[in-house]
């Protein structure tokens, strides 16, 4: 069975206000790990995610956490706003766009994503202060997504860029899947985060 710890990455889902995405409420990082772990014993699957290192848990959302993303419409539209923005101080800025004032409707499912200790060990090499999970942790959450049904949002296109540009800029080091890529603009085109 492996063990999952969170690192302080994912924590922006449940202390960052200004964060564009999933906040989750209702749960505490520590009791969202407890259960993570329990439905891993239980026998949960782990999905594949974008590279071998990353892995997706499916759970049922019993929290009030709502979804993190909504598509553009004509209606909502002017609700859109655009900057370049980091998520962490090591990263290059990249132009992201969210929208204010969006009502999400509550997710049916929580997306766990998680990458192994070893890629975190990798990525954080030479930091002074490592954003590792505890030692005893085959893996980490990275980020959790609402989800309405049980799959994943694609990954939005800088991010896949950023992840391409590898460990220095702030990415996996994961290359640039050219199908995946064109997946993810047709999906972000009409969809934006929501903050």
């Amino acid at each position: 069975m492996a063990h999952v710890g969170m690192i302080k990455f994912a924590l922006r889902h449940f202390n960052n206000p200004n964060f564009s995405g999933t906040k989750v409420v209702g749960v505490s990082p520590e009791v969202l790990v407890e259960l993570v772990n329990a439905a891993l014993a239980a026998g949960a699957e782990l999905r594949p995610g974008y590279a071998p290192f990353c892995k997706h848990l499916f759970v049922q959302n019993f929290t009030a956490t709502k979804a993190g993303v909504a598509e553009i419409t004509p209606e909502n539209e002017h609700l859109l706003r655009s900057g370049y923005e980091a998520r962490r101080t090591d990263e290059k800025k990249v132009l992201t766009r969210w929208f204010v004032g969006v009502e999400a409707p509550r997710a049916e499912w929580l997306d766990i994503v998680l990458y192994t200790r070893a890629q975190l060990v990798e990525e954080e090499a030479g930091k002074e202060n490592p954003d590792l999970p505890p030692e005893d942790c085959e893996y980490g959450i990275v980020s959790i997504n609402g989800e309405p049904l049980p799959c994943e949002t694609p990954m939005q296109p800088a991010t896949m860029m950023r992840n391409a540009l590898g460990k220095a800029e702030g990415g996996s080091g994961a290359a640039l899947n050219s199908e995946a890529y064109d997946k993810s603009v047709a999906f972000w085109e009409t969809h934006a985060t929501i903050r």
